[in-house]
C-alpha cells in the first residue's frame, strides 16, 4: 500500500538511490535537504562542497526533478546548532570525544523532519542509511546492520527509540556500496560519481581543534604533558586538539611511541603512556537507549560491543544498571577507548543498545577520570 514518505536527500548519492527505491515502490515521495550550521556565513569555502552544503542543495534539487518529485529545503540551523554544534564543543573543551553525527541522527533529523512534515501527510522518513530495519508480524522493529559491513552505519542510529525506528525506511540497506553507484549510474544521476563526505559536516577541513578553539578560547590554551607518574614531559598546544588513544601531533621525543591516556580539562593537564599503558577491559556507559528486550542487572553475554563507526566489534558482556546506565566487561582489553565515544552492543546482526562512555578502567590502575 502506498504512502506518503519524506526522504532525506542530502545530495549523495545514496540518498539519491533512496529516493528512485521509494517513487519505485509506489509511494508518493516528498524530498527534503536540511540546512544545518555549515551555511553560516563564517564557514569555510569546502562547506559549499559538504554533504550538506550549498553544492549539496543543487545537487539534491536535480535528483528530485529527475523523479519528479518536490523538493524542500528545510533550515534546521539554529537547532543544529543548539543541539549538535554547541555540544561538540562543549564535549572536546571538556576533553572528551563527541560523535556529532549520532547526535544529530538522534536529536534534529529524524524527530525534527518528522514532525515538520506531519502537516503535509507524511507517515514515514527514508534515508540513504547502509543499515536494515526488519519488522516483526506484531508490529515491532529490530534495527541491524547493513549489508554492506564495510558502510554499515547502523552504529550511528542507535540513539533513535523504537517509535522513530518504526516510521522509517531504510532502502538501501540491502545493497553494497557498488550497487548503490551501479544503479545511479543506470538512472544517470547526477551524484552517481559523487564521492563520498569523509569530514563532519561543519568541519569541512577536518581541523576540529581550531574549530574548537574558535568558539572556546580556553581549550587552545596550552599546558603541560606529563608521563603517568606525573613528571612533566612536554607541553601541549591545547586539549582541543587531542583525544583519547591518539598517537600522532603530541609532540613528545621518545624511544617508543606514546599516547594520551587521560586529558584533565580542570587543570589543563594531558598525560601520555605507551600503549600497553591506556588498556581498557571494562567501561561504564550513560544515556543508553534499549531497543531489546534485555534483563537488568544481570550479566547479558555472547555480545559484542563496538567503540568507533568502522571498528571491528569486541567480545564483551554487558549489565544494565538503573535507567540509562550500563556497564561493559571485554573479553580482552583493548587500547584508545575515550569518554565521549558510543558503544554500541550488537547481537550478530542485531542492534541491541548503545549509549555514551562516561569512564573506562584502565587495566593496571582502575578507573581512569
Amino acid at each position: 500500500m502506498s504512502s506518503t514518505v519524506l526522504v532525506a536527500l542530502s545530495g549523495g548519492v545514496d540518498s539519491s538511490v533512496a529516493v528512485a527505491a521509494m517513487v519505485e515502490a509506489g509511494h508518493r515521495v516528498i524530498a527534503v535537504t536540511m540546512r544545518t550550521f555549515c551555511y553560516a556565513e563564517e564557514a569555510a569555502t569546502e562547506s559549499a562542497r559538504s554533504c550538506c552544503g550549498l553544492e549539496g542543495i543543487a545537487d539534491a534539487r536535480a535528483v528530485a526533478r529527475t523523479f519528479g518529485v518536490p523538493h524542500h529545503v528545510l533550515d534546521l540551523a539554529d537547532l543544529f546548532k543548539a543541539r549538535v554544534v554547541d555540544d561538540f564543543v562543549s564535549e572536546y573543551s571538556a576533553g572528551r570525544t563527541p560523535n556529532p553525527c549520532i547526535r544529530c541522527n538522534t536529536l534534529v533529523k529524524f524527530p525534527a523532519l518528522l514532525e515538520r512534515f506531519r502537516a503535509l501527510g507524511v507517515e514515514a522518513l527514508a534515508t540513504g542509511h547502509h543499515a536494515r530495519i526488519e519488522r516483526g508480524a506484531g508490529g515491532g522493529v529490530r534495527l541491524r546492520r547493513g549489508a554492506d559491513r564495510a558502510k554499515d552505519q547502523s552504529y550511528v542510529l542507535w540513539g533513535l527509540p523504537n517509535e522513530i525506528l518504526g516510521r522509517i525506511h531504510l532502502p538501501i540497506g540491502e545493497m553494497t556500496k557498488a550497487e548503490v553507484r551501479a544503479r545511479a549510474r543506470e538512472l544517470a544521476l547526477v551524484t552517481a560519481e559523487k564521492p563520498e563526505s569523509q569530514e563532519i559536516c561543519f568541519v569541512p577541513d577536518g581541523d576540529h581543534g581550531s574549530f574548537v578553539g574558535e568558539r572556546h578560547p580556553d581549550a587552545l590554551r596550552p599546558g603541560p604533558i606529563v608521563n603517568p607518574a606525573g613528571e612533566r614531559i612536554g607541553t601541549h598546544r591545547g586539549i582541543a586538539r587531542y583525544t583519547v588513544g591518539q598517537r600522532k601531533g603530541i609532540g613528545i621525543a621518545s624511544s617508543e611511541p606514546l599516547y594520551v591516556r587521560a586529558i584533565d580539562a580542570s587543570t589543563g593537564r594531558i598525560t601520555v603512556d605507551r600503549e600497553e599503558g591506556l588498556r581498557v577491559d571494562r567501561c561504564w556507559i550513560d544515556e543508553i537507549n534499549v531497543l531489546a528486550d534485555l534483563p537488568r542487572n544481570t550479566w547479558i553475554n555472547g555480545v559484542l560491543a563496538q567503540f568507533r563507526v568502522h571498528q571491528d566489534p569486541r567480545p564483551v558482556r554487558v549489565r544494565l544498571e538503573g535507567e540509562r546506565s550500563a556497564r561493559i566487561e571485554l573479553s580482552s582489553p583493548i587500547v584508545g577507548i575515550a569518554p565521549g565515544q558510543s558503544a554500541v552492543i550488537y547481537r550478530g546482526e542485531d542492534l541491541l543498545l548503545g549509549g555514551v562512555i562516561e569512564r573506562a578502567s584502565l587495566l593496571a590502575s582502575g578507573p581512569a577520570a
